[in-house]
């Protein structure tokens, strides 16, 4: 599958014009990691990436805390794309071999200057993500 194709496919980006999930697909890397590799690590303000998974399976924790695992299709790191300077909020481990897209936050902004309703669909799954997120919190 295509950077294209798999991008479209993705919840963040599923609603957006064909032209912007081509400009996105034209800004994403694809980049490769070995099982146990740490790809972000909790507090640090070293990567500025946002990563979608292609294929493989990874780990996210928190304080030693196993908070949920991902695998084809899923994201994490947005946070990253939208707050500068902002440690990061939880530990992503590879499980397995790992191959994500990623998406710097430069690239991002250039992005939504030129193509806004990436900035809208965006924020929509982020908002939905931190509901879902104070929903379990309230539990």
């Amino acid at each position: 599958m295509d950077k294209v194709e798999f991008l479209s496919k993705t919840p963040l980006f599923e609603s957006c014009s064909a032209k912007s999930v081509k400009s996105i697909a034209e800004q994403t890397r694809v980049r490769k990691f070995s099982a146990g590799d740490e790809i972000i690590v909790e507090g640090s303000q070293k990567t500025m990436g946002f990563y979608m998974i292609l294929d493989g399976e990874a780990r996210v924790s928190r304080a030693d805390h196993h908070l949920g695992d991902y695998g084809p299709g899923d994201y994490f790191g947005e946070i990253a794309l939208l707050l500068d300077d902002t440690p990061r909020t939880a530990t992503v481990t590879a499980v397995t071999d790992l191959s994500v897209l990623v998406l710097t936050r430069w690239d991002f902004k250039a992005l939504i200057k030129t193509n806004p309703e990436i900035a809208v669909e965006v924020m929509g799954v982020l908002a939905q993500r931190l509901a879902a997120t104070d929903r379990v919190l309230g539990e």
